[in-house]
């Protein structure tokens, strides 16, 4: 896992890369946040789609929700950044919709989408 710090219009965001998944249950989110706040001091972090569970994406199998509350909790907002046009679940559609409405939960395709959401307030 890489972790770039990034500051935009005075927002401090952790940008997440790398190879492996990192997020793959509530416990590596939680880490994740501990790791982030101690190394970058960021409350913003943006996450290749490619770094989180693929389950994450099955809304049954609870892992969204479980995840996405902790960031909710630590008061963290979070941009997952990919191509979401393979996932036909209408569910997961939906979620991803609605999540993009609100000020907390990003699914955007770019990285510099995510920042700029994430920069958004």
């Amino acid at each position: 896992m890489q972790i770039e710090n990034i500051q935009r219009s005075g927002a401090n965001i952790a940008v997440i890369t790398g190879g492996e998944k990192v997020l793959t249950d509530v416990q590596s989110a939680l880490d994740l946040l501990a790791t982030i706040r101690y190394e970058t001091g960021a409350d913003r972090i943006a996450i290749d789609k490619d770094a989180v569970a693929d389950d994450f994406f099955v809304l049954s199998t609870g892992l969204a929700g479980g995840v996405l509350q902790k960031f909710v909790t630590y008061h963290t907002k979070v941009a997952f950044y990919g191509d979401y046009t393979g996932y036909t679940s209408k569910p997961l559609r939906d979620f991803i919709y609605e999540s993009n409405k609100g000020n907390h939960v990003f699914f955007v395709l770019t990285k510099e989408e995510a920042l700029e959401r994430l920069a958004g307030g």
